[in-house]
C-alpha cells in the first residue's frame, strides 16, 4: 500500500483516483437537478417542495464538511471513504425507493453528508505534492469534481427522460459501491496532523476561523461566486418546462454539457494562480458571471443566451473557488482539513442560499426574479474585493 509523506509528491495513479472519485461523489449533490419536474409530476409534491430536496442535498453536503472533514486529520482516510460510500449507496436506493416528500428530504440530507470525499482529496493534493506542483495538483482534483458536476447534470437529464427518475438513483447506488472496491484498492495510508479527541479537534476549527481574518475572506468571497452559479441551475428544469421552450429533462442534461468549460477553467486556473494573483483572478471571476447574468437576463428566453450564461457562471465560479481555496490551504498547511472544512463549509452554505433564494425568486417573478438573485451574488463577491482593497490600503496607511 503507497504511503505518502507531506510535500514529497503523489504517485500519478493516485492523483488520478482521486480525480476521478471526487466527480463520482459529487455528483451526488446535483442528479436530482434536472430531475424536479419528473418528480413534481410523479409524487404530485408543488416546485417549492422539489427545489428544496436540492436545498436540503447541500445542506447535507455542508454539515458533512463541518463535522465529517476535519477528521481527516486524526483518523485515516481510507476509513472515513468507506463509510462514506457505503451510506451514500444506502441513501441513493432510499431516494430511489421514496414515496412521500419526507423520505425524500432525509434521505437527500444524508446522501449529501456521506459525499464529501471529494474534500478529503483537495487537501491532500495540497499537502503532499511537491511545493512547485501544489496548486497545479489542486486544479486537477478541482477539474475532476467539475466535470462529475457537469457530468451529473447531463446525465440524470437523459436517464430521467428514457427510464424514469428513480432509476437514476439506483444506478447511483452502483456506482458508490463500485468507487467503494476502487478506494479499498488504491486509497495510500497518509501521515495524520493532529493527536487529541473530537471535541479539541473541533475547537481548533473554530480558533483558527476567529483568528485567521485572511481565511474568512478567501470563503467568503467564492461561496458568493457559488451561490451566483447554483442560482443559474436551481430553477432551469421549471425554466425550460415553460415557454416558449416546453422542454424535458433532457434538455437540462443538454445545457450541463455547457459547463465543461469549468472543468477546463479549473484545471486552467490553478497554473495560473501564483502568476496571476488571488485578487485578480476573483475581480475575473465575479465580472464574468456579472456578463453571465446579463445573458440570462436578456436572452434567457433562447438556448444561445442561456449557454452564454451557464459558460460564464461556471468559469467565473472555478477562477474564484481554485484561486480563494489554494490561498486558504496555504495559510495554514499544517491543518489543510481543518481550513478546508472551513472553506467548504461556507461554500456549500452559500450554494444553498443561491439555491433558496433563486427558487423565492422564481416563485414571485419567474425567471426575471433568478436573474437578480444570481446578479446580486455575483455582485457581493465584486464588493468583497472592494472591500480587501479598502483594508490593505487602510493597513498600508497605519504602516
Amino acid at each position: 500500500m503507497i504511503r505518502l509523506t507531506p510535500h514529497n509528491g503523489i504517485p500519478r495513479q493516485v492523483l488520478l483516483m482521486m480525480a476521478v472519485m471526487a466527480g463520482f461523489t459529487v455528483a451526488n449533490l446535483y442528479y436530482n437537478q434536472p430531475l424536479l419536474d419528473l418528480i413534481c409530476r410523479e409524487t404530485g409534491i408543488t416546485q417549492v417542495e422539489a427545489n428544496l430536496i436540492t436545498v436540503v442535498t447541500q445542506i447535507g453536503y455542508a454539515l458533512g464538511l463541518l463535522f465529517v472533514v476535519p477528521l481527516a486529520d486524526m483518523v485515516s482516510v481510507r476509513r472515513i471513504v468507506v463509510v462514506g460510500m457505503t451510506a451514500a449507496a444506502v441513501s441513493a436506493v432510499t431516494i430511489g425507493l421514496a414515496g412521500n416528500v419526507w423520505v425524500l428530504w432525509g434521505a437527500s440530507l444524508t446522501l449529501g453528508v456521506s459525499s464529501i470525499m471529494p474534500q478529503l482529496f483537495i487537501p491532500m493534493a495540497a499537502l503532499y505534492s511537491l511545493p512547485e506542483n501544489k496548486s497545479r495538483n489542486m486544479g486537477y482534483v478541482a477539474s475532476g469534481l467539475i466535470t462529475g458536476i457537469v457530468s451529473a447534470r447531463a446525465v440524470s437529464g437523459y436517464v430521467g427522460d428514457w427510464l424514469g427518475w428513480r432509476w437514476m438513483f439506483f444506478i447511483v447506488a452502483f456506482l458508490m459501491l463500485v468507487g467503494l472496491l476502487v478506494s479499498l484498492r488504491m486509497m495510500p495510508q497518509v501521515t495524520l496532523t493532529f493527536k487529541g479527541n473530537y471535541r479539541q479537534l473541533m475547537h481548533t476549527v473554530g480558533s483558527i476561523f476567529m483568528s485567521h481574518p485572511r481565511i474568512r475572506l478567501y470563503s467568503l468571497r467564492p461561496a458568493m461566486s457559488f451561490a451566483s452559479m447554483m442560482s443559474i441551475w436551481s430553477c432551469m428544469a421549471f425554466h425550460l418546462a415553460g415557454s416558449p421552450f416546453h422542454a424535458g429533462s433532457d434538455a437540462v442534461g443538454m445545457l450541463a454539457l455547457c459547463g465543461v468549460a469549468g472543468a477546463i477553467a479549473a484545471s486552467g486556473a490553478g497554473k495560473y494562480v501564483s502568476r496571476v494573483g488571488i485578487f485578480r483572478m476573483s475581480i475575473i471571476g465575479g465580472s464574468l458571471q456579472l456578463m453571465a447574468w446579463s445573458s440570462a437576463w436578456l436572452f434567457g428566453d433562447t438556448y444561445t443566451g442561456l449557454i452564454v450564461a451557464i459558460i460564464l457562471a461556471d468559469i467565473g465560479a472555478q477562477c474564484l473557488q481554485v484561486s480563494n481555496q489554494s490561498g486558504s490551504l496555504q495559510q495554514l498547511p499544517q491543518a489543510t482539513n481543518r481550513v478546508n472544512t472551513i472553506f467548504m463549509t461556507t461554500l456549500f452554505i452559500g450554494g444553498s442560499l443561491g439555491t433558496f433564494f433563486s427558487g423565492l425568486g422564481w416563485s414571485m417573478k419567474g425567471w426575471l426574479g433568478v436573474c437578480i438573485v444570481g446578479g446580486f451574488f455575483a455582485s457581493a463577491t465584486l464588493l468583497l474585493c472592494a472591500y480587501e482593497q479598502l483594508c490593505m490600503k487602510q493597513q498600508n496607511e497605519k504602516e
